[in-house]
């Protein structure tokens, strides 16, 4: 009688936790695809410390500068960076002259085309955008890739129908984005690509994002960009 008694006092205690819980929050829908709006912020957002001012010195992009930038986002976000990670770690403004707003830095785990199996770490500065690309088939079929957000948040734009509510995007690559959908990936959200060989960007919010991807393998051969501008030059590497 007693182990009923304690049964039901339990239930009703966690019935009136969960209740007032879910009275406090905002109400959303579970779907992720509905999600246009980064608010569910769970830790402190990164802030912004440099601009294009001080990645460019005389027209030449300061590597030192983007690399530092880069640690002290890291580590804001408690991310301690291995060996593997200095040694793997490589940082591109596209050769666009704009890394403030167009730029990434990155790792692959693995990078499998025996297994057909590809794991790569993305590292994005507030309100900094991967270029818009797509993957084609090469000698290996078309590259299909999910993203999972660990801290920060982003827009994730794919091909489909424009939407409302647009956040802002870097002017400098205002003629080259096609992909006109979009939704927001904030701590723990899943993204995947909505379609195998179409256009699709990442660009971070306010607090900046890291991302783990997970995807088939990676073909270089296979990648391309719709800006016809963009190299792919990672800066840590170049001249060496």
């Amino acid at each position: 009688m007693k182990k009923q008694i304690l049964a039901v006092a339990l239930v009703a205690t966690m019935g009136a936790t969960v209740t007032g819980c879910c009275n406090s929050c905002k109400t959303e829908k579970t779907e992720i695809t509905t999600k246009t709006t980064c608010e569910m912020k769970t830790k402190i957002p990164y802030k912004k410390k440099y601009t294009n001012a001080d990645y460019y010195k005389d027209g030449k992009f300061q590597g030192d500068v983007a690399l530092k930038a880069y640690e002290e986002m890291l580590a804001h976000y408690e991310i301690k960076i291995s060996d593997f990670m200095r040694k793997n770690l490589w940082i591109t403004d596209f050769n666009l002259g704009d890394f403030e707003n167009v730029g990434m830095a990155g790792l692959f785990w693995v990078n499998d085309p025996v297994n057909n199996y590809f794991g790569h770490e993305i590292y994005l500065l507030p309100n900094q955008m991967i270029a818009e690309h797509r993957h084609v088939k090469s000698d290996f079929d078309a590259k299909m890739e999910s993203w999972l957000v660990r801290d920060g948040s982003c827009f994730n734009f794919a091909t489909g129908e424009a939407m409302a509510n647009v956040p802002k995007l870097p002017e400098s690559q205002k003629e080259y984005i096609t992909a006109k959908a979009f939704q927001c990936q904030n701590e723990g959200d899943v993204v995947h690509l909505n379609l195998i060989e179409s256009s699709h960007f990442i660009i971070a919010g306010d607090g900046g994002a890291t991302i783990t991807e997970f995807a088939s393998y990676h073909d270089g051969n296979g990648l391309r960009f719709t800006n016809p501008a963009v190299e792919f030059i990672d800066i840590l590497t170049a001249g060496k």
